[in-house]
């Protein structure tokens, strides 16, 4: 008896031991930050008390970063059974660390996306306090949406870190509002586009491959073909986004490389598919097995571009007062010490590991289901958002492009389904007064046939059989019958909800954090 009380107590103190871990190792990283940056000398003095909170700020940040922005990368391919979660986690973690150290660049600008005007702040001293309430305000509100389940922009949670404290510390005229405009527009545009061209694609796999009555030979032809473009869009992609503090390459340079990165891996991928399409059956499930690999080196040069561009999220506000501590001023650039960038590499590797899960499996598995060839869709659509809209001078968010994508091929399936619902209702109505075994040869013939079969059939069908006289308020009342809703709405709520407020909720924060700071640091 005692053994089986013990037994159900270990039990239910199991997540709690879990939780105490995680909070654990997370102190233990801020507080190794803090040991660091006290052994940094500063104009003559043993170390700054300004850098040694900064430092632990910047770590905070980067954890949260790793917990909740990461999953966008690797979600849907961990969502599609591609990859496991620990092995998305080893690879995400890797790349990640790659991205910021070898390709995060050694200057960073101050100021987020020139949200506000450094000129209007003169004093050092301020512009540091306005930086720690942005760094802080960022911080605390990604941790917020980490825990309630929601993808926020890391991007838009720094920038309203940044517009709240630069209110706060210079007045309404340092705000550049038409820079924060394309910012809010950057809310719509980006899952929009997204869930475009993540639904367009799955839309043409369906065509060219799924609804043909032979698949495995629609396969051969097109798959080499769809990761073809899949390397020159993520070969475009990372030669302007990921690379671009290394080697500056125009649009027309990257898509020359990316063209080339094409034609290898057409040449390499199809005798793999053709070798592979004899050893797996005709159906929808084999066909999603040919996107496993390619949606493996997704999430890997995935996770590569958004540690190169978003550690900047991390250590930009750490390396702006580093550089105003050491040096005593204000500029628009900043270099990234080794240490700064190490900071920001090492946070996200953490805060992935211990709290990205969640995240993970939202973005994977909670707002619609995907499987192997969804997933393909929705890294297509991360990249080539990404490529268009940089070229336009869009602000885009790469967190809203991919769960944009992610509702998008929710939204498809839905309809899909509700047509084909609707085509089978009208076809029984058809065969109304017949013999049921003659409805049900015509439908298990109807669902083997091929997309232009089917249209012949149904087209076959009106032709001899009279159409139902339906009233408008019948129509809809049929759709609605026919409804199957594949997309979560209470997911569709909760993070849409969360996009709408990031920008004001961390502005608030920020600002409250700024007169807090200003008010214990005056003398």
């Amino acid at each position: 008896m005692e053994l089986k009380s013990l037994q159900h107590i270990e039990d239910a103190t199991k997540s709690g031991r879990r939780e105490m871990f995680r909070i654990g190792t997370s102190l233990l990283f801020i507080v190794m930050i803090m040991l660091y940056a006290s052994t940094i000398e500063v104009l003559g003095h043993p170390f700054s008390v300004e850098l040694v909170i900064a430092a632990m700020i910047g770590g905070y940040m980067a954890m949260n970063i790793g917990a909740n922005d990461v999953a966008n990368n690797v979600g849907p391919a961990v969502g599609s059974k591609a990859l496991t979660l620990t092995g998305a986690i080893i690879i995400a973690g890797i790349f990640e660390a790659a991205g910021a150290l070898i390709a995060g660049g050694d200057v960073v600008s101050t100021i987020k996306k020139g949200i506000i005007d450094p000129a209007l702040i003169n004093d050092s001293q301020v512009f540091i306090w306005l930086m720690m309430a942005a760094l802080l305000a960022g911080a605390i509100w990604l941790n917020i949406a980490t825990a309630v389940g929601a993808p926020v922009s890391t991007t838009h949670s720094i920038v309203g870190g940044v517009l709240g404290a630069g209110i706060a510390a210079g007045g309404w005229q340092i705000v550049a509002w038409p820079t924060l405009g394309k910012i809010a527009a950057s809310w719509v545009i980006s899952p929009v586009l997204g869930g475009l061209i993540a639904a367009l694609f799955l839309y043409w796999i369906k065509r060219s491959i799924t609804y043909k009555k032979d698949k495995l030979s629609a396969a051969r032809t097109m798959v080499p073909i769809m990761v073809s473009l899949m390397m020159m869009a993520f070969t475009t992609y990372l030669s302007l986004k990921g690379l671009k503090k290394i080697i500056d390459l125009d649009l027309y340079s990257a898509l020359g490389l990316g063209v080339i990165a094409a034609v290898i891996t057409y040449f390499v991928v199809s005798p793999s598919v053709r070798k592979f399409s004899t050893k797996v059956k005709n159906d929808k499930a084999s066909i999603n097995k040919f996107f496993t690999l390619p949606l493996i080196f997704a999430a890997a040069l995935l996770s590569f571009a958004h540690g190169a561009n978003d550690v900047a999220n991390a250590v930009g506000p750490l390396a702006a007062i580093n550089d105003a501590v050491i040096h005593g001023g204000i500029s628009t650039k900043a270099s990234i010490p080794l240490w700064v960038m190490a900071i920001g590499a090492l946070g996200i590797v953490i805060g992935l590991a211990l709290f990205g899960p969640k995240l993970i499996r939202t973005v994977g598995s909670e707002i619609t289901q995907l499987d192997q060839m969804r997933a393909y869709s929705v890294a297509m659509a991360a990249a080539i958002t990404v490529i268009f809209a940089s070229q336009l001078g869009l602000p885009v968010s790469s967190t809203h492009i991919a769960v944009g994508g992610i509702f998008g091929i929710g939204f498809l399936r839905e309809f899909l389904k509700s047509n084909y619902a609707k085509i089978i209702q009208d076809i029984e109505h058809h065969h109304s007064g017949k013999d049921k075994q003659v409805v049900e040869e015509f439908l298990a013939e109807f669902h083997n046939a091929s997309l232009q079969q089917k249209l012949v059939m149904l087209e076959q069908l009106k032709k001899h059989t009279a159409k139902a006289d339906l009233s408008k308020k019948e129509r809809k009342a049929l759709r609605n019958v026919y409804r199957e809703e594949l997309v979560k709405r209470s997911a569709l709520l909760r993070i849409a909800g969360a996009w709408l407020i990031t920008v004001p909720a961390s502005a608030l924060m920020a600002a409250m954090l700024f007169f807090t700071i200003r008010g214990m640091m005056m003398p």
